[in-house]
């Protein structure tokens, strides 16, 4: 017999995994969603593990991708993208944009700007003291500036 406990088959799994476990390994993860109101789904809870227990790090969708499948994750790319958006929509992770079509999620939120390895394809975060911006232009017509991001770009010396 089913039991009535108002959430879902997938919620109920990750909980049900975690009584089996002994332990309350997505206890951090599920509440991490919860504060920012996003369901959690069995998915959603497993990427937000491989993602926030690791700490501070900068990670790809495809990087991300592959932890979870090593970690015997089932979850196909699109949902890591989907997912990373959401995250990111919600305000628990900054995406950085390298250059069109490749950026990074940063688990980090925080005020802070970045090296980009060129050669490596690495980030590195700058705390924002160190970085002093003395004058910006003025924003166009009708917008105004939300936040600064500075990327230096670094090539490792041969």
């Amino acid at each position: 017999m089913k039991r009535l406990t108002g959430r879902n088959d997938s919620t109920d799994q990750a909980a049900d995994d975690e009584r089996r476990a002994g332990a309350r390994p997505f206890a951090d993860s599920l509440a991490r969603l919860k504060e920012v109101g996003l369901r959690p789904t069995r998915q959603r809870l497993a990427l937000a593990k491989l993602l926030f227990d690791a700490g501070d790090h900068h990670i790809t969708a495809e990087q991300l991708h592959a932890a979870a499948r090593s970690a015997g994750v089932k979850v196909s790319l699109a949902t890591v993208y989907n997912t990373l958006h959401q995250f990111k929509d919600v305000g628990i992770l900054r995406e950085v944009v390298v250059e069109p079509g490749r950026s990074y999620f940063d688990t980090n939120v925080r005020p802070h700007h970045h090296f980009f390895h060129e050669g490596r394809g690495h980030l590195t975060d700058i705390p924002d003291e160190a970085v002093a911006l003395t004058r910006l232009p003025d924003p166009p017509e009708g917008a105004e500036i939300s936040r600064v991001d500075v990327i230096i770009r670094v090539n490792d010396r041969a």
